[in-house]
């Protein structure tokens, strides 16, 4: 009896964190490609679940792959939205959400070296990319359309 004591109140408080918690952005979800003459690229985002969207990208020209990463977008220990990178298998560096709207998201790392910055956020039916420094300079933009179109 004691033990439901205990149980009841810390399931209480943690629906009430889960309730104040920013929505994962849904509306990355999909699978999205761009593409200009030989140089191409795709990216892959699941739908939120469990907390967390998982993601994955390719960049390439012609039949070379130049880059791949495989990221996630969850909630980190302090219960905040934070997107985590790892290109080519390396150790995940950890951007922290420092904005989000209906369509989009922004997030920061000032102490990472390239980028500092990742930014989603959808015009119409395209999902917009941007990479850069915290202060915004030196962004590399990357605009996908939904696969298959």
């Amino acid at each position: 009896m004691r033990w439901s004591l205990i149980f009841i109140p810390i399931v209480v408080a943690t629906s009430a964190v889960a309730a104040d918690r920013a929505p994962l952005p849904a509306w990355m979800t999909g699978a999205w490609q761009m593409g200009e003459g030989e140089r191409w690229g795709d990216e892959y985002w699941t739908p939120p679940r469990g907390g967390m969207m998982i993601g994955a990208a390719r960049i390439g020209r012609g039949e070379v792959l130049k880059e791949w990463e495989s990221t996630r977008i969850a909630y980190d220990e302090a219960g905040k939205l934070a997107y985590w990178a790892m290109p080519k298998g390396a150790p995940a560096t950890k951007f922290s959400v420092t904005e989000q709207t209906p369509t989009s998201i922004t997030f920061v790392n000032a102490g990472h070296d390239y980028p500092q910055r990742v930014r989603y956020w959808r015009e119409g039916a395209s999902l917009k990319a941007e990479i850069a420094l915290a202060d915004g300079s030196k962004p590399v933009r990357f605009d996908y359309r939904p696969m298959g179109r």
